[in-house]
């Protein structure tokens, strides 16, 4: 991929400074270098300029010099993304959003937040609970990453089975386009149907189509009830089938998580110890939870659900019984992609495909690694079929890391489109899945997002190289 580095001269780096405060400007290397990665693999780039805005008109300012002197720019979150899509390849400057980090207004009577898009996600959820409300997205980064990050990516998470992804939450927009204006995408309601649905249209764009500022997020009760089991089952293909069925036995749980016996074990290593006993012959792990305001019915679902198992040779159902065994087990989930990034250099690889399709994806993706001659350790949200694919460099040659990999991962993603599903859940395409965007769209798709960018950034200065 062949991508033209802007490379600012000093005085535009002075012009561009002088719209923010001191501190809030920087192009030491390393301090670029320190912005200039994600969790994206070891990739690194550097931008000329960091710039970190901390008011509308300052953040409007920096576009508008952007836009008549043709620099790109890059949006950047906290820096928590697995695409590569905060990365400035491109050069020009990176903006970082952290300093809009105010939750603006609850909302209370109405059920709605207004909050800047550098807050962090668990920051906003525990708020909130303090006040008996619930926005439920909670990707594996919730401790850390931005609400703007999650619309950017349109982030999912555990929770995101029974309660849905952030495009289910967010009700408005306010955006600074390409050239530095401002717009509100949406309105306030939980109804819309004026026009084109432009909040939707942001929503997983990637900061290729504008900056988010402020999202209004709608949100629910916070349930006050929660029963979580482990399901260890003496093969892989059996979990990832008993995730259909509990779904046609009329449940749904808040959270049907999987992990092969590989994940589970760098998990346990990182975390320095396992919650609940995982008996010696477990390939495969569910992490079952159930929610709701009353016990009696969760206690039924989980009788239920029991029964279900014991058909896909369920080695014996664990029940979490306290908190603590409770935030323990979920901590090892959400550590689970820093356990095996510890080990070797990997590339994680976010497919999903309709549930019941599960076992087919499993069995291909170590169809597909013997074939190429890597390994893989995989988990993910199985509730949602969305299955994250690592893939362990260990000692594969560097030229088959960089010149045969990419083989076996197009492999993967055309596998995955095989059977009804996409080459991304949650994680967005960012930089790395760009070149396999013509599997999952039609040329004459690929020419409509094409113009729909070209629309909304004509000079092409929004986070440039990305999805497209």
């Amino acid at each position: 991929m062949s991508i033209k580095r802007r490379i600012l001269s000093e005085a535009e780096k002075e012009a561009l400074a002088q719209f923010v405060a001191p501190e809030n400007a920087a192009s030491a290397q390393e301090i670029l270098a320190q912005y200039g990665q994600d969790h994206t693999e070891d990739l690194c780039f550097l931008a000329e300029i960091l710039l970190k805005p901390a008011r509308l008109e300052e953040l409007q300012a920096i576009v508008r010099y952007c836009w008549e002197n043709e620099i790109p720019i890059t949006p950047r979150g906290a820096g928590t993304g697995l695409a590569g899509g905060a990365l400035p390849v491109a050069g020009g400057v990176l903006l970082s959003m952290e300093n809009f980090n105010q939750i603006v207004e609850i909302d209370e009577e109405n059920l709605q937040v207004t909050v800047e898009a550098g807050v962090i996600t668990e920051e906003l959820q525990n708020t909130l609970a303090e006040k008996g409300l619930y926005y439920p997205p909670d990707p594996a980064s919730r401790g850390w990453s931005f609400i703007g990050g999650n619309i950017a990516t349109n982030a999912g998470g555990p929770r995101a089975l029974k309660y849905g992804v952030v495009k289910d939450y967010v009700l408005n927009l306010q955006l600074v386009l390409a050239d530095g204006s401002v717009i509100w995408t949406g309105a306030n309601t939980l109804k819309n149907s004026t026009g084109f649905n432009l909040t939707q249209l942001i929503v997983g764009s990637e900061g290729c189509l504008g900056i988010v500022v402020r999202a209004v997020l709608r949100l629910i009760p916070l349930p006050s009830k929660r029963l979580l089991m482990l399901a260890p089952f003496r093969s892989a293909e059996g979990a990832c089938a008993a995730v259909s069925a509990i779904f046609r036995a009329g449940i749904t749980p808040s959270a049907l998580e999987f992990m092969e016996r590989a994940a589970i074990d760098r998990a346990i290593e990182y975390m320095g110890g396992s919650p609940l006993p995982v008996p010696e012959e477990t390939a495969a792990q569910l992490i079952i939870e159930v929610d709701g305001h009353y016990l009696e019915p969760l206690y039924a679902d989980c009788e239920k659900i029991q029964e279900v198992l014991d058909q896909f040779d369920c080695i014996e159902l664990l029940f979490a019984d306290n908190e603590e065994q409770q935030r323990q087990i979920w901590q090892s989930r959400r550590n689970v992609g820093q356990a095996v990034k510890s080990h070797s250099i990997y590339k994680e690889e976010d497919t999903v495909v309709p549930r019941a399709k599960l076992p087919q994806l499993l069995a291909g993706v170590k169809e597909i690694g013997a074939k190429y001659g890597f390994s893989s350790i995989c988990y993910g949200h199985a509730g949602d079929g969305n299955l994250h694919v690592n893939i362990i460099k260990g000692q594969l040659s560097e030229d088959a890391w960089q010149n045969e990999l990419p083989k076996g991962i197009r492999e993967i993603f055309e596998l995955t489109t095989s059977l009804g599903g996409t080459i991304s859940g949650e994680h967005g395409i960012g930089l790395v899945q760009r070149p396999y965007m013509d599997i999952a769209f039609a040329p004459t798709a690929l020419q409509l997002l094409k113009n729909i960018k070209t629309s909304f950034d004509p000079k092409g200065i929004l986070n440039p190289y990305k999805v497209l």
